[in-house]
């Protein structure tokens, strides 16, 4: 009896076969070179991927009975070439994998299973896209608990950017110090603040006395300035703790919590639906960071969106970590913002290395509905803590009535300074549709 080499069960189906509510369909990027190598069968690599997420074996195993293949095999919804030199094959590969084998108790680890398990093993490069979440699957998830909108609400803000302190340094402070530091923002005009991914539960500087002191701190300011206020405090720690912690912070007046990605997404999914948590969650990347060369950021973004994060740290190209392209930051952040079934909008966070003099480019790529982190950004001024959240502020507030930057720091003397220490940050044009940029009435002569 002739059996085919591409599985039927695997490979006859695109996207217009498919119920498309049972399956999660993950998007690569694959790559391989086999300069050696007089044919290459990338189909049958792509095979060994796909099985990964499913069914796999090596050897064949008499119960994978052509109904276990139909019904849980994954399937190959399309493989587009990406012309490549002799003996390499570059392709985007779709893949769609089966949630009935998982689908009675859906959860995050089986899902990440699912289109990032084993598969990274094989290929000369893998990289996860994207995914596509189908609406029963989405179900399963509460999402943000705050979101955009939800956030806005807690501050009273809601015609501009927010602006964050990081608290630095990242760790050596004492509770006292740091009350003092946020104090200072927060009479500048600094909407929140977070510690830094590092400082959690440090001798000097213990998790209920720095919140009880940030807090103190942050209630006076607010009298002082009417503004209301949001610390983000950092629960990371062990799985069996962060829970416990989380419950204690909310009891003791938290506004606001800090999770890292190392604690993993189950961590940030079982804080977040816990309705006894009632204050927003950040996700920090942390290590992430080191997936991206198999992740992209648009997947990790609707994943931890998905998980329940109100707002989490995104890439910038003006950041002082280059970890990625234009067109991925923006793309995150799109992602983060666009609808996505019942599940709320997530704040994107352009990060590390941001300053006053990036308020135009960066309000011109993500609009209104951002939050700019900053650390040394801010607490770097020259005339101080205030005068760093001010600056801030008057930049933000520059743009959007249209005044130059350039005005504003001879009409400011805080962003003045900060203009003068940092720079004003103007985003290059690409002339798309031109020939050259002599041509594009952006930049051509005038002929008057």
């Amino acid at each position: 009896m002739f059996r085919e080499i591409y599985d039927p069960h695997m490979f006859n189906y695109m996207w217009e076969s498919l119920d498309e509510g049972s399956f999660v369909v993950g998007t690569y990027y694959i790559e391989d070179s086999k300069p050696d190598w007089d044919f290459i069968d990338h189909l049958k690599q792509v095979e060994r991927i796909a099985r990964e997420g499913s069914t796999a074996s090596w050897m064949e195993v008499k119960e994978e009975t052509p109904e276990v293949r139909e019904r849980l095999m994954s399937k190959v919804l399309g493989y587009y070439e990406i012309p490549a030199p002799r003996g390499t094959r570059k392709a985007v590969v779709q893949l769609a994998f089966p949630t009935a084998a998982w689908d009675a108790n859906v959860n995050m680890p089986m899902l990440l299973l699912s289109i990032s398990g084993n598969i990274f093993a094989f290929a000369d490069h893998v990289r996860l896209l994207d995914v596509y979440i189908p609406k029963p699957i989405a179900a399963k998830f509460q999402g943000p608990k705050f979101g955009i909108e939800g956030m806005r609400q807690l501050l009273g803000v809601y015609d501009r950017p927010l602006c964050l302190q990081i608290i630095k340094p990242k760790m050596g402070m004492t509770p006292e110090e740091t009350a003092a530091q946020v104090y200072q923002t927060a009479l500048g005009g600094a909407d929140m603040c977070k510690d830094d991914e590092m400082c959690s539960e440090l001798h000097n500087c213990p998790f209920d006395r720095r919140l009880e002191a940030v807090l103190k701190a942050l209630a006076k300011a607010e009298r002082e300035t009417g503004q209301r206020h949001i610390y983000l405090v950092s629960i990371t720690d062990e799985a069996h703790r962060v829970h416990e912690k989380a419950r204690r912070a909310v009891k003791m007046g938290a506004t606001g919590l800090l999770l890292a990605y190392s604690a993993g997404l189950s961590t940030l999914k079982e804080i977040t639906e816990d309705p006894e948590i009632n204050v927003p969650v950040m996700l920090h990347p942390s290590h992430m960071l080191g997936m991206l060369k198999t992740f992209s950021w648009v997947a990790l973004g609707k994943l931890c969106r998905l998980a329940g994060a109100d707002l989490m740290l995104t890439p910038s190209l003006w950041s002082s970590l280059q970890t990625c392209s234009v067109e991925e930051e923006m793309r995150v952040s799109q992602t983060l913002r666009a609808p996505f079934y019942h599940i709320k909008r997530t704040w994107p966070m352009p990060s590390a290395g941001m300053y006053p003099g990036l308020a135009e480019v960066l309000i011109q790529e993500h609009g209104i509905d951002f939050i700019v982190p900053a650390g040394g950004g801010m607490l770097g001024h020259p005339m101080g803590y205030k005068a760093g959240a001010m600056a801030w502020r008057q930049a933000f507030d520059a743009v959007l009535s249209g005044m130059s930057l350039q005005e504003a720091a001879q009409k400011y003397p805080e962003f003045g300074a900060a203009a003068r220490l940092w720079g004003i940050r103007q985003r290059p044009v690409s002339p798309w549709g031109y020939r050259d940029a002599n041509f594009h009435p952006h930049f051509a002569p005038k002929n008057l």
